[in-house]
């Protein structure tokens, strides 16, 4: 049987994955059949990893709302505020929230009063 020769497709195909791996170490940089693999699993790994990272910054947002909160002793835990906040069509994201409870606590202060006052009025007696 003749010898083929490859030319420079599989060459180049070879280039250009050697060039996505070429931070990682030993073989995993430079057998070609591992450097596929390595390269299946970084893909994957960055895939879900940027679900998770969603994940994380919603719950470390939540994690400064619900402090915030309860230091200023306005409300007693978060889920309350987050169902008066949608209760009154205050439409706030978790990290808009998160950066004022950070940046300027008053202003959170402000916002939870504001629920509070609603509240109040709507429990008032009627008398009209």
């Amino acid at each position: 049987m003749t010898r083929v020769r490859r030319g420079y497709i599989a060459r180049r195909r070879r280039k250009k994955m050697r060039l996505f791996v070429s931070s990682f170490r030993g073989a995993h940089s430079k057998t070609i059949r591992i450097i596929a693999q390595q390269k299946i699993r970084a893909l994957f790994s960055a895939h879900r990893d940027r679900d998770k990272k969603k994940r994380d910054f919603r719950r470390l947002w939540i994690t400064r709302i619900n402090a915030a909160i309860r230091e200023k002793g306005v409300y007693y835990n978060y889920s309350k505020f987050i169902h008066d906040l949608y209760k009154r069509q205050l439409i706030l994201n978790r990290k808009i929230l998160a950066q004022i409870a950070i940046l300027n606590r008053n202003c959170l202060s402000s916002i939870s009063n504001e629920i509070i006052k609603k509240e109040d009025w709507k429990k008032a007696p009627e008398f009209f």
